[in-house]
C-alpha cells in the first residue's frame, strides 16, 4: 500500500485535481449516489499542484490499483501529466487514452487497472448539445482553443475529423504558453484525417491571444481550455480583447473567478455572442466516469439525464 493513503472502508471514487474541495461534485455525488442506488459509495479528493512530480502521480495510481475498495478516479487538470508518469502501471489503455496520451478516468475490470480518456466522449456530447446544426458548414468559421491540454485535444479531435463531412472548422487554431504542449497537440493532429487548416500559436508574448481573437471571422467558436479562472486566477485574454461577431464562446470552467466568462458577457449584446459555461460539460464528464467506474448505465439525454441534471443543479450549481 502506498505511503500516505488510507485504505478505503467502502467503495470509493477519487477525484484527482487541484482544488477538489471547492468542486460542486462534493455535494452532487452523494445526491447522485442515492438516486443511482450507489448508497454505500464515497468520493474523496486528491489535490496536486499543477505539473506535480511524477512520483506523486505514481503513488496515487499505485494506491488505487492495489486497494480493494478504491474503485477508480476522475482525473482533471493532470490528465496528460498523470498519463506520462503512470502509463506503465495500467493493465490496459482504452483506444482514446492510447491515441491522446492522457488519462481522465481510472477504472478496474477483469483486465485489471484501465486508463480511459473520456473527454472525446464528454466534449462531443456537450458540443453537439449547444452548437447550432451544421454550424461550420453554414458559417465557414474557425475554432480557436486557448490552451493545449487534454480538453483541447478532445475538442479539436471531435470537431476536425474528416468524417464530419463539411461541418468542420475552416481553421483550427490552438494557443498555449508551454511549447511542449503545442508540440504534443501538433503531433496528435498529424494522426487525425482532416480538411481543416491547422495553426499553433505561442501565447507567451503578452497580447497574442487578443491578436488571434481579433482576426477570427464571424461565428467562430472560442474556447477557454487553459484552466485560468479555476485552477489559477485570471484569464488568457486582456480586457481589451474583442470577441468575433456572432461568435460562440465556451468557458470550460463553471466555478472560480471566471474572468474569461465575464469578459464575454460584457460583450454579449454588442457582439451577439452565444455563451456557454462548463456546467453541462461537468455533468457529462462526471456521469460518464461514474458509469464506467461503478459499472452502471447512466443516460446521456432524455428524462433520465434531465433528472440527473436537475439533481445536480438543486444541490450543487454555484
Amino acid at each position: 500500500m502506498a505511503d500516505g493513503y488510507k485504505p478505503a472502508g467502502r467503495p470509493t471514487l477519487y477525484f484527482i485535481g487541484v482544488t477538489t474541495g471547492s468542486s460542486s461534485i462534493m455535494r452532487v455525488f452523494p445526491a447522485w449516489a442515492t438516486y443511482l442506488g450507489l448508497n454505500d459509495a464515497a468520493i474523496v479528493g486528491i489535490d496536486f499542484p499543477l505539473h506535480a512530480e511524477p512520483a506523486r502521480y505514481r503513488e496515487a495510481v499505485e494506491f488505487i490499483k492495489h486497494d480493494p475498495l478504491s474503485r477508480g478516479a476522475l482525473v482533471t487538470t493532470h490528465k496528460i501529466d498523470l498519463f506520462e508518469a503512470c502509463h506503465d502501471l495500467f493493465d490496459r489503455l482504452d483506444p482514446h487514452a492510447a491515441l491522446m496520451r492522457e488519462t481522465s478516468c481510472i477504472s478496474k475490470s477483469t483486465e485489471g487497472l484501465v486508463a480511459y480518456a473520456k473527454d472525446p466522449v464528454t466534449a462531443g456530447l456537450t458540443l453537439d448539445g449547444f452548437l447550432p446544426p451544421e454550424h461550420f458548414t453554414r458559417t465557414g468559421a474557425e475554432l480557436f482553443v486557448i490552451g493545449a491540454g487534454g480538453s483541447a485535444t478532445a475538442i479539436t479531435w471531435h470537431l476536425m475529423r474528416k468524417d464530419r463531412g463539411g461541418n468542420v472548422p475552416r481553421r483550427v487554431i490552438v494557443s498555449d504558453r508551454l511549447h511542449e504542449r503545442l508540440s504534443a497537440i501538433r503531433a496528435f493532429h498529424r494522426k487525425v484525417e482532416t480538411d481543416a487548416a491547422l495553426e499553433y500559436v505561442d501565447a507567451t508574448p503578452a497580447g497574442v491571444n487578443d491578436a488571434t481573437l481579433a482576426r477570427l471571422s464571424p461565428g467562430a467558436l472560442v474556447v477557454n481550455a487553459t484552466g485560468l479562472g479555476k485552477d489559477a486566477p485570471g484569464s488568457p485574454l486582456t480586457h481589451a480583447a474583442q470577441f468575433p461577431a456572432r461568435g460562440i464562446v465556451w468557458e470550460l470552467n463553471y466555478r472560480g473567478d471566471l474572468i474569461f466568462l465575464n469578459q464575454a458577457r460584457a460583450q454579449q449584446a454588442a457582439r451577439r455572442l452565444q455563451i456557454e459555461n462548463g456546467w453541462t460539460y461537468f455533468i457529462h464528464g462526471w456521469t460518464r466516469i461514474i458509469a464506467e467506474v461503478f459499472g452502471i448505465d447512466i443516460p446521456t439525454r432524455g428524462p433520465g439525464f434531465d433528472e440527473i441534471s436537475r439533481i445536480a443543479a438543486e444541490v450543487g450549481r454555484p
